[in-house]
């Protein structure tokens, strides 16, 4: 799905931000993200967050319909080769409705696939900043072949290469075991904490028409780094999730609650702004919990208290106001999230773009 939000700060600065985060790639994604683009629009944006945190792909057409949107007419989006299929190019077209402002993109991790064409691309024509840490790399064109016994063979016929020929695919030549563990290793290695831990051979580095260095080895490594915070994460936590304590607890809880509180509260920012989470709320949620079989523990409720607190806040909004709500609530306590408003509020950061020289 996808959330359209403007920030709740009055400020000139970050009303000027519009964020929309997609979950997915679907097909109807591009004819949604246009409309909430148009609305935002409307609403005074100037500049652009798309969140790509978690989203493992999908459809890769409307990943190519929005990088058309951002990119002037004829620049290349992504191209796909292989050793017997020819190149194939694909090339943005004079559609675009946000082809000026400032933009900003999120991944991470678990940011796959379409989600990776469309930064590769933001990235490689100095059109925006991407922001958090390197996705996942996965860009393999893949052919089903069926077999007699009705079972399919999916046979790899070319790979994904962003404009400046970084191939999106990480590499598996050290045996396939490594490329599962791939995110293990990252995380070992430090990669997902210190930016300084990767290095780069000089074989991977790619130049942007701008004259920007950009990395290849698999997946889009970001402009900015954000560490994954394990600091508020403890074993109280994700029992709690485990046991899924949290939707539960909500569902329960909104019974005999959600008229009263529709009609209490005029939209979600009225309902973000003044929606309190009480002492009586927080001990009926740890009471749930322990009813469930999650032990109270005080030293991991203190450790993880905004994740606990805003999380119940967060899905009591969705339960009124689908995902939407839940975004706006928890982007009070994402880093990720304020680190791209910093970003797109600090001028500086877009005027020795390339792209933004030009246009």
């Amino acid at each position: 799905g996808i959330v359209p939000i403007m920030n709740e700060n009055d400020s000139v600065a970050t009303d000027e931000i519009g964020y929309i985060r997609l979950n997915r790639f679907s097909m109807t994604t591009y004819d949604e993200y246009k409309e909430s683009v148009a609305k935002l629009k409307k609403e005074g944006m100037k500049k652009l967050i798309i969140d790509l945190r978690g989203n493992s792909g999908g459809v890769m057409q409307p990943a190519i319909q929005i990088a058309d949107d951002l990119l002037p007419n004829g620049k290349l989006i992504v191209y796909t080769e292989g050793l017997h299929s020819e190149r194939d190019d694909y090339d943005a077209t004079s559609i675009g409705n946000f082809e000026k402002g400032d933009v900003v993109v999120m991944v991470d991790e678990g940011s796959a696939s379409s989600s990776e064409i469309l930064a590769g691309a933001v990235q490689d024509w100095d059109r925006g900043l991407i922001i958090g840490r390197r996705s996942f790399g996965k860009g393999l064109v893949q052919n089903p072949f069926m077999l007699p016994d009705g079972s399919a063979l999916r046979l790899t016929i070319a790979r994904y290469y962003t404009p400046t020929g970084r191939s999106i695919q990480k590499p598996y030549d050290s045996g396939l075991e490594d490329y599962y563990s791939d995110l293990y290793n990252r995380l070992q290695h430090g990669e997902l904490i210190h930016q300084d831990s990767i290095q780069f051979p000089d074989s991977l580095k790619y130049i942007t028409p701008g004259g920007r260095t950009v990395y290849g080895g698999g997946g889009i490594m970001p402009d900015v780094f954000i560490p994954w915070d394990s600091t508020n994460y403890s074993v109280y936590y994700s029992d709690l999730i485990r046991k899924r304590i949290f939707n539960d607890f909500v569902i329960n809880y909104m019974n005999d609650r959600r008229e009263v509180l529709l009609s209490e509260y005029s939209d979600i920012k009225d309902f973000n702004t003044n929606f309190e989470m009480t002492d009586e709320i927080v001990q009926g949620f740890i009471k749930y919990g322990e009813e469930q079989g999650v032990k109270y523990d005080e030293k991991g409720f203190e450790k993880s208290r905004d994740q606990i607190v805003y999380s119940v806040k967060g899905l009591i909004a969705r339960n009124l106001w689908d995902m939407d709500g839940y975004f706006l609530v928890m982007s009070a306590i994402d880093d990720g999230y304020k680190k791209a408003i910093e970003v797109l509020e600090e001028k500086d950061n877009f005027k020795d773009l390339s792209y933004y020289k030009k246009n």
